[in-house]
């Protein structure tokens, strides 16, 4: 009864999440609705758009601060998608000084609403699914938006905007139907155990995608414009790579190495900067760059998305880990923005621009192999902690004699080291010991020598990767 129950609150809350998704990538983050009713005035696009990505990023940073509880991340969602909804009626009317107030409202509680979307994914889907969830919401959400890109760019984008607006809508009646509380008996367990830290982790994902996010700026500010007067073509074909991607990455085996579908991802980038380079602006030439970069984005967006809901098992607040790691993302499109704009403006060449976002995706090829590794530490170390938690007193003696060191141990670093098998930070070692902690950090740098280690995940994994994991 409890997994049924999970299940209908997993599809419900993938469905909340879709239609007010589709709101902010139809119109409020660099969506064609905004776009097309700035041309149908003959505003300036930049100064708005880059008004509402920093709000959306200043959302996502901050929203953490704000909720602490899945009962407050629902108000909080409800809330946000409520004043999203009053913002966007002044876009019915004639420019004013409105349009750029509620830009930057809506553009700060829309990632508040995002980033609060981490309570549901991590309390309605366990964890081996959640990168199916990710997928889907992505999907569907991508799907809404192409329809509204139709109707906004050959019908009217004052229809489009009325589109945008009734999805939030029903985004906001299915939220309403979420439960306040999670069902999941995991999450219950893991807001008890939450060993160690993501901090390093997490400022390494958010590097990676912060670098290779930049190329998604270039693209909207670049190569969207070039094509531009392929407006039919453009409004429904745009998403599609992407949401191809997106689908095969979902059905991928769980044992796929990710970290080579991202070298796939990466080439498909330099090839469409390439491309961009060398061809022409026709249907066709667009088909192959836009398929090239969006199929890339796919890769890479489902592949930070499903690496924080993971971490979600390893966090206190959801909110503030789906937050910093979206925020990283939405900074990458900013910078990159920037970069484009300043490109356009000096008029560089095509060929140019292709060796700036090759040089970023080298950049990028560099940080992956270490990424991937640290990445992989963390969540198998944490596994093996889960595990080690289990085990009988005797057990978890018998785990420090099993490897052999470099030199044998002495009594206080077996201390230290069964601490932080328990997953003690330092100072609670410390505390525990009733010794400062520069003298735990000066044992812990002993005990990683004596172990031929130069981190604790990398000792955890050492330790405990023979353990039987139930």
């Amino acid at each position: 009864m409890n997994g049924f129950k999970n299940l209908n609150a997993r599809r419900l809350s993938v469905a909340a999440f879709s239609f007010s998704f589709a709101y902010l990538l139809s119109f409020l983050f660099e969506g064609q609705v905004l776009y097309s009713l700035l041309d149908l005035h003959g505003e300036d696009a930049d100064r708005y758009i880059l008004a509402a990505i920093i709000a959306h990023f200043a959302g996502l940073l901050t929203c953490g601060l704000l909720v602490r509880s899945q009962t407050a991340a629902k108000s909080m969602m409800l809330g946000s998608m409520g004043i999203c909804l009053a913002t966007a009626i002044p876009f019915f009317f004639d420019p004013s000084f409105l349009w750029m107030v509620g830009l930057i409202v809506s553009g700060y509680f829309s990632g508040c609403a995002v980033a609060s979307w981490g309570y549901f994914l991590k309390s309605f889907t366990h964890k081996n699914e959640r990168i199916k969830s990710c997928a889907d919401v992505l999907i569907y959400s991508n799907l809404l938006m192409i329809v509204v890109n139709i109707v906004a760019m050959n019908r009217s984008p004052y229809f489009g905007l009325s589109l945008s607006m009734l999805c939030l809508v029903i985004g906001i009646v299915f939220t309403w139907m979420l439960p306040a509380k999670g069902t999941n008996q995991q999450e219950k367990t893991l807001k008890n155990k939450t060993h160690g830290g993501i901090k390093n982790p997490l400022l390494l994902l958010c590097l990676f995608v912060f670098i290779i996010t930049i190329n998604s700026g270039l693209m909207y500010q670049v190569i969207n414009p070039a094509f531009e007067h392929q407006t039919g073509l453009v409004s429904w074909y745009w998403a599609v790579p992407y949401i191809v991607a997106l689908a095969i990455m979902r059905n991928l085996p769980m044992k796929a190495k990710r970290s080579r579908i991202l070298y796939i991802g990466m080439a498909m980038i330099m090839g469409a900067f390439i491309s961009f380079m060398l061809l022409d602006r026709k249907a066709s030439d667009y088909l192959i760059v836009d398929t090239l970069m969006l199929g890339a984005c796919g890769i890479f967006d489902l592949f930070w998305w499903s690496i924080l809901g993971e971490m979600q098992d390893y966090s206190h607040n959801p909110a503030t880990t789906f937050g910093i790691g979206l925020s990283a993302n939405v900074f990458g499109v900013l910078c990159g923005s920037i970069l484009g704009m300043v490109v356009t403006s000096v008029g560089l060449p095509g060929a140019d621009v292709a060796v700036i976002a090759l040089t970023v995706v080298c950049v990028t090829l560099v940080m992956l192999p270490p990424l991937n590794r640290q990445l992989v530490l963390l969540l198998k170390s944490h596994v093996y902690l889960t595990a080690y938690d289990n085990m009988s007193q005797s057990q978890q003696t018998d785990i420090v004699y099993q490897i052999k060191t470099l030199d044998p141990l002495t009594v206080r670093e077996q201390e230290v080291l069964q601490l932080i098998l328990s997953g003690k930070s330092n100072r609670e070692i410390a505390e525990a010991l009733f010794i400062s902690e520069s003298t735990v950090k000066t044992h812990t740098r002993n005990i990683f020598s004596k172990y031929d280690v130069s981190s604790r995940a990398e000792l955890i994994s050492t330790l405990l990767k023979n353990q039987k994991i139930e």
